[in-house]
């Protein structure tokens, strides 16, 4: 992993949460909060994130039409959920519609919630490295094709 520091934005609708995620975590990382998915919104239009965390359960807009919002606008973030109910359709729509990364019930286990940024920041590296490479092969390919109708035209 780089030494840089993973970006997290962290949505829930209860302020303590948001505290408390804040400080167990802002160390390590360098972490965002928004007490709806509207502010988070606003904060990804003028923020580069890696790893969105969301409640599931918030007035105005659930977790999983959040994270549908995010995956039109800003697909290559990591997404995990949080929700403290044994919802199964919220997780389903969730894997199906918000396409997360990772499922994990309220309240948050520190250590499981950390495991679980690291490995999202680790898939989040491998699709930017891949995205580079055919970025590269794209290039490559595209210089051929000219040599190659060059020397057919010569």
């Amino acid at each position: 992993m780089s030494d840089k520091k993973i970006i997290v934005l962290y949505v829930d609708d209860e302020e303590n949460n948001l505290i408390s995620f804040k400080a167990t975590f802002r160390i390590k990382y360098k972490v965002l909060t928004a007490i709806s998915g509207d502010e988070a919104m606003n904060i990804l239009a003028s923020n580069q994130i890696d790893i969105i965390i969301t409640d599931q359960r918030m007035p105005n807009m659930t977790g999983v039409e959040f994270l549908e919002k995010v995956v039109e606008k800003y697909p290559d973030t990591m997404r995990i959920l949080l929700t403290g109910y044994a919802d199964m359709n919220a997780v389903i729509d969730a894997v199906n519609k918000g396409k997360i990364f990772h499922y994990l019930s309220k309240p948050w286990n520190e250590e499981e919630l950390d495991m679980t940024i690291k490995r999202a920041y680790e898939t989040f590296l491998a699709k930017e490295e891949i995205k580079a490479m055919n970025d590269k092969l794209a290039l490559t390919n595209d210089q051929l094709e000219f040599l190659l109708r060059q020397r057919l035209l010569s």
